[in-house]
């Protein structure tokens, strides 16, 4: 499990990977700057202008290390990898599933259970924190009140569509009020909705990065445990979109990428001046702000917690392949049902 925790992130711009014996040498202007085994790498992700020599990816594929290149904003280009080695039988079962409503339903409410009770504890323990009870306060109040009654809503299975609806309402009611979380720095980190495709503001462009960077790690522990990425349950089947990586990216995301965003910004970890606007109105952080947030995100993955399911300490970085191995023995049937992940 500890192999997935060590991923390697290059950011420099002209910098060439190759293969030296077996290990990973990454050369900047034919200067070696860093040598890493590849045992004990779980994946590679380059960002910009970014090589990587036919040799080295031969040995990364041999030693099952996907490599993925990003734009250095965070947009998703390509990945190579080597030969899928899942189990036939699961993965069977995980698109016989795919092809029930019924049974997509049952895994989509679970995952959007976790979502919002997530989205609700990050709204709660913000509240809390607040020394009186302002404005602000109230309405994150207000705002996570709501969220337990649409939970409420999901008690029973609906059917597909009304679990969307549900998540969609969760997710306007939540970011809604998600600009009142920022409590520092406000003048330049105004978050008026969520933006993509390009990320409109500063808060959007670090969201969008941050959830690159887990959507990466869950597709890594989805193959590990032999489940195919691409088909999920909550997100339906799109050419090129890894739809189950998608589906935990959501229940995942508030405890691993926003808790560690509003923390950068409320700490003032990164600047309004690591920002830039493109012509176009997209937003994008400059080469320093990228490293300052792959650190934090790095620092964030060697924290230890108690999981919640299996009640045994983790590291956070394990969290996906917990939830991807729970995934896996609920497909089984040797859980009745896909416990999501739900932190307090």
């Amino acid at each position: 499990m500890k192999h997935l925790l060590n991923t390697l992130y290059v950011t420099t711009h002209g910098a060439y990977l190759a293969r030296d014996g077996e290990s990973v040498a990454v050369r900047v202007e034919q200067e070696t700057k860093l040598h890493v085994p590849v045992r004990t790498i779980g994946g590679i992700v380059c960002l910009g202008s970014v090589m990587v020599s036919p040799p080295l990816m031969g040995l990364c594929a041999e030693n099952g290390v996907a490599i993925s290149f990003l734009t250095e904003q965070g947009r998703f280009l390509a990945r190579v990898e080597g030969a899928v080695s899942g189990n036939v039988t699961l993965r069977r079962e995980q698109y016989r599933r795919a092809e029930s409503a019924e049974q997509s339903a049952a895994l989509a409410r679970s995952v959007v259970v976790g979502k919002i009770a997530n989205c609700r504890n990050v709204l709660l323990r913000a509240a809390r924190e607040r020394e009186q009870v302002d404005e602000p306060g109230k309405r994150l109040t207000e705002a996570a009140a709501r969220l337990a009654q649409i939970l409420d809503k999901l008690r029973r299975v609906p059917e597909l569509d009304v679990v969307r609806g549900y998540e969609g309402e969760a997710a306007a009611v939540y970011f809604g009020v998600f600009d009142d979380l920022i409590a520092a720095q406000r003048d330049s980190f105004r978050f008026d909705g969520r933006s993509r495709r390009p990320p409109l503001d500063k808060v959007n462009a670090l969201l969008s990065f941050l959830y690159t960077l887990l959507v990466h790690d869950i597709r890594a522990a989805l193959e590990s445990v032999g489940l195919d990425p691409q088909v999920g349950y909550l997100h339906r089947d799109r050419p090129g979109r890894p739809s189950l990586a998608l589906d935990l990216l959501e229940e995942l995301r508030p405890f691993l990428c926003d808790r560690l965003a509003l923390s950068l910004i409320n700490r003032q970890q990164v600047q309004a001046a690591g920002f830039t606007i493109a012509e176009a109105g997209g937003v994008t952080m400059d080469d320093k702000t990228r490293k300052e947030v792959l650190v934090a995100y790095q620092k964030r993955k060697q924290e230890e917690i108690t999981h919640p399911f299996i009640e045994e300490k983790i590291m956070v970085g394990l969290v996906p392949f917990v939830q991807a191995q729970l995934l896996a023995r609920h497909l089984r049937g040797d859980i009745d049902g896909y416990p999501p992940f739900a932190w307090k």
